[in-house]
């Protein structure tokens, strides 16, 4: 299956982050504090970390190694921008970058099977239409495999979308073997918008083969044989149907004719947490996580022929999240749980010793990031919540682990705080897994309480199917330096914590998964950790959307909100979602509403902060990517523009070669900088003056900048938005 989820997603295929570049823990942290929290100290006495520090690019990051153990893979930056290195894996001193990308920066690569090519995708602008590239580590020539610049209509014009650019396709990787390494399998949408053609494309010629035209299923599952095994398609009650396949070999430059047969359903309570992994050695097994007959998701084996199925691990609080496989055998070796923290269960007895020396190697919770082929040779990354990660290249056969790098050296030493786990109860009796970063120097004693309340910012993560977890938060770290405790709440429908929990938040978009973040505001005020009328809401994505409805829907609670790409219209959101979404829109009509029928968008108005807009008391800063193709640009403006015929007040950010958040580091900084600025003035905590942080940037402020302190001096420095894929200027 191609559907993953990601820390700051609007929907589980996607993900958001404006500081992508260092969030390199999130998700995997279960880390040991690397040492004590420092002496406590008055906030104002210690320097500023710089922005910098925090939201510029790692030095090194995603240590990586070849398939045959020789080479190790990486991201640094090369001009400020994030480009894929390759070394010796003896010799990371002889690392060379083999890209050159001078845009957006690398984000996604891996190895290809063959040894001698790096696999990654980019797309334009932020538009999420991704393009897979082949990079020659001998001479770095780098080879566009999918090289379709838009998708043909049935009256044979391009698509074109609202902002008249033409909609391009969009490449998924199905399948990598290491039993064909000079072969991958793709899905690939520029036959029909909505559905992903798999094709079997040979790397060195670039050739590619059609496997199965596809024009129901939303996703594959797929062998190490390429062979499909099995097909899925969403249901229009938001569950999700498996069908069986046989395949039947085409004639010559045919593809192959696939029989479907029933094989499984999973119900849309189950949905969520019930998902195939993969298969065993020779395909007689499907790995599963799987909610069906419990609340939590279990991991568990289930015969391909017979569908007998056997519980391999479970966990009474959590789902069944990462897993350990054999590279080749395809042993389940170990599977992680995250309540709190994330907490390995090892079901193979011949991985302990390793982890047993691995834990004595360095701090903090211990993750395998790649193993070789032949697993001799594993890449080590060690996460904690007061530090930057480190990465090791391990030799099982010498039980020794090499260091590699930390992935920025300039943040090791600072005063960092830690993140601390807790459990906060909602008004209706559901647990809130929670985390608290103070800030520094508020808590003299060391009882994880301020000695007196102070400003908070009511950190919201996007999604909502998703989830905040344990580790190194840059923003959490960058608001406690500021003065601010930052409270990260796992509302219903986060994932992680079992189906009822997510099933919980079904059609509360503005409802009970609301009443979750008042209720952990409310928590904070009543232990005196927040000072009441200095409470912010931040967030991106579903959780910009979250802080819109917190400034209409509860206008007395927060002192000011800040909303990243978030939604602000139900409505026009699930009417515009991305062409290749729509076999899953049985997903959002099933737990938003359903913009189908004229009783389902009248109530996605009731919980459409547009509707709302005159209630509005406290200051807003809105940023947003204009290409963003899942929460479209035309969702901020229309606030935007309806706060303006009201006179009310909003700061407007817009940048027209970013999308679903913001990957340029020059544009992630220069928003930090606002916000920043937007914070002081709100909340009464430090900021660091803008400086040079709109330097390169695209940064458009349309309305309100002028009120913040050094924004319009420093729009000066603002370069024009020349960048392949770049939308047209902003009203």
């Amino acid at each position: 299956m191609s559907i993953s989820r990601f820390r700051r997603s609007f929907v589980p295929a996607l993900s958001l982050s404006i500081a992508a570049g260092l969030c390199l823990s999130a998700g995997a942290s279960g880390a040991d504090s690397a040492q004590p929290a420092k002496p406590a100290a008055a906030a104002g006495e210690l320097p500023l970390i710089p922005r910098a520090t925090l939201f510029g690019n790692p030095d090194r990051t995603r240590l990586t190694i070849s398939p045959d153990g020789k080479r190790v893979a990486f991201l640094a930056p090369v001009a400020g921008v994030l480009n894929v290195w390759v070394a010796p894996v003896d010799d990371l001193k002889a690392a060379k970058p083999i890209t050159s990308d001078s845009a957006r920066g690398i984000r996604q690569f891996f190895w290809a099977q063959n040894n001698t090519d790096i696999l990654y995708l980019q797309d334009k602008g932020g538009d999420e239409n991704w393009s897979l590239f082949r990079v020659s580590i001998a001479d770095s020539k780098v080879t566009d495999l999918t090289p379709f610049e838009n998708i043909i209509g049935p009256d044979g014009k391009p698509i074109m979308l609202p902002t008249g650019q033409p909609l391009r396709p969009t490449a998924r990787v199905e399948g990598v073997s290491h039993r064909f390494p000079n072969e991958i399998l793709i899905g690939l949408n520029n036959r029909n918008p909505q559905y992903h053609d798999l094709y079997r494309l040979e790397l060195s010629s670039g050739k590619m083969t059609l496997m199965l035209q596809n024009d129901e299923y939303a996703g594959f599952l797929v062998d190490d044989d390429f062979t499909v095994r099995a097909g899925m398609k969403m249901n229009d009650k938001g569950g999700a149907d498996y069908f069986k396949a046989t395949i039947a070999k085409g004639a010559a430059g045919k593809p192959d004719q696939v029989t479907w047969a029933p094989f499984f359903s999973i119900e849309q309570e189950d949905a969520l947490t019930t998902n195939p992994i993969g298969f065993n050695k020779d395909g007689t097994i499907v790995y599963m996580t799987d909610s069906r007959g419990r609340n939590t998701g279990a991991l568990v084996a289930k015969d391909f022929t017979t569908e007998k199925v056997t519980v391999l691990a479970e966990n009474a609080k959590a789902d069944a999240g990462g897993v350990l496989m054999h590279p080749t055998e395809n042993t389940v070796q170990g599977v992680a749980f995250d309540y709190l923290r994330n907490e390995w269960t090892i079901l193979d007895k011949s991985i302990e010793p390793d982890l047993a020396y691995l834990r004595t190697i360095a701090p903090g919770d211990v993750n395998i990031t790649s193993r070789s082929v032949d697993d001799k040779v594993w890449t080590v990354a060690y996460t904690m919540d007061n530090g930057p990660a480190k990465s090791y290249v391990y030799d099982r056969a010498a039980k020794k682990a090499t260091f590699a790098f930390s992935a920025k050296q300039s943040m090791e030493g600072l005063p960092l705080q830690p993140m601390k786990p807790l459990v906060i109860k909602s008004r209706d009796g559901l647990d809130l897994v929670s985390y608290l970063t103070l800030p520094i120097g508020s808590d003299k004693n060391n009882d994880g309480k301020p000695d007196s309340p102070v400003p908070l910012v009511l950190n919201v993560h996007g999604g909502p199917w998703a989830r905040d977890s344990f580790g190194l938060d840059p923003e959490a770290q960058w608001l406690a330096n500021r003065g601010y405790a930052c409270l990260q709440v796992n509302f219903r429908s986060s994932t992680g914590f079992g189906k009822n929990f997510i099933n919980a938040g079904n059609r509360e978009w503005a409802g009970k998964m609301h009443d979750d973040l008042i209720d952990a505001v409310n928590w904070a005020v009543k232990e005196g950790i927040a000072d009441k009328s200095k409470v912010a809401i931040y967030g991106g994505s579903y959780g910009g959307y979250a802080t819109l409805v917190g400034l209409t829907f509860t206008p007395d609670v927060f002192a000011c909100g800040v909303d990243i790409v978030g939604p602000s219209n139900l409505n026009t959101l699930l009417s515009t979602i991305p062409p290749y979404w729509g076999p899953i829109k049985s997903m959002f009509t099933s737990r938003v509403g359903d913009d189908a029928t004229p009783e389902g968008r009248k109530f996605l108005e009731s919980r459409s902060p547009l509707n709302f807009v005159e209630k509005i008391q406290r200051p807003l800063l809105i940023g947003q990517g204009y290409n963003d193709p899942r929460v479209k640009f035309t969702e901020a403006e229309q606030i935007v523009d309806a706060m303006k015929k009201k006179n009310i007040p909003v700061t407007y950010v817009v940048y027209p070669d970013e999308g679903h958040g913001f990957a340029r580091p020059e544009n992630r900084m220069s928003f930090y900088a606002v916000t920043e600025a937007f914070l002081a003035k709100h909340l009464g905590g430090r900021a660091q003056p803008i400086g040079e942080d709109f330097k390169g940037s695209s940064i458009q402020v349309p309305t309100g900048g002028e009120d913040l302190a050094g924004v319009s001096a420093a729009l000066g420095d603002v370069r024009p938005a020349t960048t392949p894929g770049s939308g047209k200027k902003p009203k």
